[in-house]
């Protein structure tokens, strides 16, 4: 069942379209991303959903209701956590979570969401004494205090260290585990790749692909690379041959073997014939970056977004 139904969303600043004929649908109990470079629409797509921002054409429906007519009715039924999310740097953690619980008319118990998010200890710390990771889940929890159907998660690990953000991974897989449906706004190709069941790629206010972040890989018609240091001396023209091999290239020490299909297993398979052992060999995995290069003809540039 979708919760989120969007139809050929517009919104334009100056008479331009930064969101343009966008359309898509959100099943209940996905964890959904949004993903593009700096600038792409993708927060501003996310506003519109939310009720934040008045679209200029298109219809959205959350949990079958309008976010702009029905916005008192939705504040009650989603959780949002904006992509610049701050509070005084004086208010406690449990002074804020009793704050948003006032908000709602069916909140969640606070105290129980302290426990839930490891912010037991730190209920009468001072939000800017609080470390990055911390202060993101406590934003996780705020998102949370209404019992939301559904979460808005806009760029939750920018600024965090990598350790941070791999336990805020975490985080969000609970936040599904629990029931709820997760919108998750990123620029952070690896972060989508690991949490997302299906992810619109967005670039200059379109929607250019809608898939599981493994077909969108798996699509990518580009060679892959296999690397090693060889251990004894060889000649390439044992490798030029095989099957799905392109080209054998060396860089210092190093072997770099461009191929497609199962070619890793016929270079691996030849140098054992020939009694060649080899070090640090390792396949080059396509990636999202991989995926966006090939749809759009250019990198991906990740940053804040428009």
């Amino acid at each position: 069942m979708a919760v989120i139904e969007v139809d050929a969303l517009v919104k334009r600043y100056g008479g331009l379209p930064v969101v343009n004929e966008v359309s898509f649908s959100v099943a209940e109990g996905e964890i959904f991303g949004i993903l593009g470079p700096n600038g792409a629409g993708k927060t501003t797509t996310v506003e519109c959903i939310e009720g934040l921002r008045r679209p200029d054409g298109g219809s959205v429906r959350v949990l079958g209701l309008d976010p702009v007519k029905d916005r008192r009715e939705l504040s009650h039924q989603v959780g949002v956590q904006l992509q610049q999310s701050l509070l005084p740097e004086n208010i406690k953690v449990e002074e804020a979570l009793q704050l948003f619980a006032s908000f709602y008319r069916s909140p969640r118990d606070w105290r129980g969401l302290l426990e839930d998010w490891g912010l037991a200890d730190r209920r009468k710390a001072r939000f800017g004494a609080l470390s990055g990771g911390q202060k993101q889940r406590l934003f996780i929890a705020l998102a949370l205090v209404g019992d939301p159907k559904v979460a808005f998660l806009d760029e939750l690990t920018t600024g965090l260290d990598p350790a941070a953000r791999r336990a805020t991974w975490e985080l969000i897989k609970r936040v599904r585990a629990a029931g709820v449906t997760v919108v998750l706004v990123s620029h952070f190709m690896d972060e989508v790749e690991e949490l997302c069941d299906r992810v619109a790629v967005f670039d200059r206010g379109r929607i250019v692909a809608l898939d599981t972040p493994a077909n969108l890989i798996s699509a990518v018609d580009a060679d892959q690379h296999l690397r090693f240091k060889p251990l004894a001396p060889f000649d390439d023209a044992l490798l030029t041959g095989l099957p799905g091999v392109v080209s054998v290239t060396r860089q210092g020490e190093q072997v770099i073997v461009a191929g497609r299909g199962e070619f890793a297993v016929a270079v691996t398979s030849a140098l054992a014939r020939e009694r060649v052992p080899v070090a640090g060999l390792r396949v080059d995995q396509h990636t999202l970056d991989d995926a966006f290069a090939a749809l759009t003809g250019r990198p991906f540039d990740g940053g804040e977004d428009a």
